[in-house]
C-alpha cells in the first residue's frame, strides 16, 4: 500500500461517495421542478435540458474541464492547466486532502453539471434543443470552469488573493447561473404570449416532489463541501435545514400579505430560495445567521421574481429571480454574519470584521456576476448566427415535446393510437416540420 492511500480517510471518504450521489440527484430534481413548472406541451423537453446536461458536463469535465478548474495555476489565478486533461495522473491511489482524488473531482463534476441545467429554466418553451446541445459544454469550459478555479482551485484570485468566502457555490454555481440565463434569455427574447397568455405551471405536485429532491441532494451539496465527516459538515447541514426552513416561511409571509394566500409554488420557490443563499455562507455562518440568510432570501426572491414583468425580459422559471438574487444574498451576508468559529479567521460586520469581508464580497459578486453575463451573451450571439437559438414560432405553438422529441408527456389521444407524427393534427394543419 502507498503512502498516498494511507492518507486517505474511509470515513470522509464513504461520506463524500454519499454527498457526491446527493448532489448527482439534483439535477433529476431540478427536470422534475422545472417540467412542473411549465405547460403541458413542452415537459418532456424541459426534462431533457437538464438530463442531457448529465452526459455533455461530464465529457467536458473528464476531458479538460477538471484539470483547468482545479489544476495549478496557470497564472495569475484565473485558470488551471491541462496536466490532469483526460484524468492524467490520477490514480486509484491518488489525494486530494484525505479523500481520493477521483472522488473529489466527481464531487466537483456533480456541482458543474446542476449549474449548466439551471440555466435551462431562465429559456424555457422557446430554445433550440440542438442549440442547447452546443451551448453546454461550451458554457462549461468558458464561464463555469474558470469561475471554478478563481474560487476554489489552487492560486485562484478569488480565495487566496481577494479573499472572498464561498464555501459551495454562490458564486460558480448560483451568480454565473443566474447571470447566464439573464443573458440568454435576453439574446432569445420572451416566449410567443409573454406577460398576455396564461403560463402557469401544469403539475404542482411534480414541483413539490422536485423541490423535495432538492432540497434532499442540497445536504450534499453544502454539507459534503467539507471534504470530511466533521463538524463542519454538521454545521453546514444544519444551517442547510435552517435556511431552508426559513426561506419557505419568509416567502409564504411575502405571499399572505401581498395576495392574501400562501402557495404551494411559493413554498417549494421560497425553500429553494433559502437553500441557494446559504449554500456560499453555510460554512461561514453561524446557526442564527443561516435563520436570518434565508429568510432574507425568501422574501427578497418573492418580490425579486415579478421584476421581469417590469423590466420586460422573459425569464421563464425564475433563474434571475431566484438564483441570482439569493447567490447575491447569501454571499454579501457572509461580509455581515460570518463567525470566526466556522471560518477559521474571517470575521463579518456583525461580529467585529469591520466593512472589509463585505467589501471582498462585493468585488467577487460584481465580478463573477459581469464575467458570467457577458461571456455568455457572446457565445448565445454567435450561436444564435451560426445555427439559430430560437425554435420556429410554430414548433414553440405546437409544443417543443412533439416538435422535436416526437412523444408527449401525456396520453390524451395527442398521438392517438400508435399514429405517426405526421399525422398530428397540430403538425399537419400547420405544416410543421420536426425540429432538427
Amino acid at each position: 500500500m502507498t503512502l498516498a492511500a494511507v492518507h486517505a480517510n474511509t470515513g470522509d471518504t464513504a461520506w463524500l461517495l454519499a454527498a457526491t450521489a446527493l448532489v448527482l440527484l439534483m439535477t433529476p430534481g431540478l427536470a422534475l421542478f422545472y417540467g412542473g413548472m411549465v405547460r403541458t406541451k413542452s415537459v418532456l423537453n424541459m426534462l431533457m435540458m437538464s438530463f442531457v446536461s448529465i452526459a455533455l458536463v461530464t465529457v467536458v469535465w473528464l476531458t479538460a474541464g477538471y484539470s483547468l478548474a482545479f489544476g495549478e495555476d496557470a497564472g495569475g489565478g484565473l485558470i488551471g492547466g491541462l496536466e490532469h486533461a483526460g484524468m492524467a495522473g490520477l490514480g486509484p491511489d491518488s489525494v486530494q486532502g484525505t479523500v481520493p482524488t477521483l472522488l473529489f473531482a466527481t464531487f466537483q463534476l456533480t456541482f458543474a453539471i446542476i449549474t449548466a441545467a439551471l440555466i435551462s429554466g431562465a429559456i424555457a418553451d422557446r430554445a433550440k434543443f440542438g442549440a442547447w446541445l452546443v451551448f453546454v459544454p461550451v458554457w462549461a469550459l468558458l464561464v463555469y470552469v474558470p469561475v471554478a478555479h478563481w474560487v476554489w482551485g489552487p492560486g485562484g484570485w478569488i480565495l487566496d488573493r481577494l479573499g472572498a468566502l464561498d464555501f459551495a457555490g454562490g458564486l460558480p454555481v448560483e451568480i454565473a447561473s443566474g447571470a447566464s440565463g439573464l443573458a440568454l434569455c435576453l439574446v432569445l427574447g420572451p416566449r410567443l404570449g409573454f406577460k398576455k397568455d396564461a403560463m402557469r405551471p401544469h403539475n404542482l405536485p411534480m414541483v413539490m416532489m422536485g423541490a423535495g429532491l432538492l432540497w434532499f441532494g442540497w445536504f450534499g451539496f453544502n454539507a459534503g463541501s467539507a471534504l470530511g465527516a466533521n463538524g463542519l459538515a454538521a454545521a453546514a447541514f444544519l444551517n442547510t435545514l435552517a435556511a431552508g426552513c426559513t426561506g419557505l416561511l419568509g416567502w409564504l409571509l411575502v405571499e399572505q400579505r401581498r395576495d392574501g394566500h400562501p402557495t404551494t409554488l411559493g413554498a417549494a420557490s421560497g425553500a429553494v430560495a433559502g437553500l441557494v443563499a446559504i449554500t456560499p455562507s453555510c460554512g461561514s455562518v453561524s446557526l442564527l445567521g443561516a435563520l436570518v440568510v434565508g429568510l432574507a432570501a425568501g422574501v427578497v426572491c418573492s418580490y425579486a421574481v415579478s421584476w421581469k414583468f417590469k423590466l420586460d425580459f422573459d425569464d421563464s422559471l425564475d433563474v434571475v429571480g431566484v438564483h441570482l438574487v439569493g447567490g447575491i444574498i447569501g454571499t454579501l451576508l457572509i461580509g455581515v454574519f460570518a463567525v470566526d468559529t466556522m471560518t477559521g479567521g474571517a470575521e463579518g460586520l456583525l461580529y467585529g470584521g469591520g466593512l472589509a469581508q463585505l467589501g471582498r464580497q462585493l468585488v467577487a459578486v460584481a465580478v463573477v456576476g459581469a464575467y458570467a453575463f457577458t461571456v455568455t451573451y457572446g457565445i448565445a450571439k454567435v450561436l444564435d448566427k451560426a445555427i439559430g437559438l430560437r425554435a420556429h414560432e410554430d414548433h414553440e405553438h405546437a409544443g417543443l415535446d412533439l416538435t422535436v422529441h416526437a412523444e408527449t408527456a401525456y396520453d390524451h389521444g395527442v398521438l392517438g393510437h400508435g399514429a405517426p407524427v405526421g399525422s398530428h393534427p397540430l403538425l399537419s394543419a400547420q405544416k410543421v416540420k420536426p425540429q432538427e
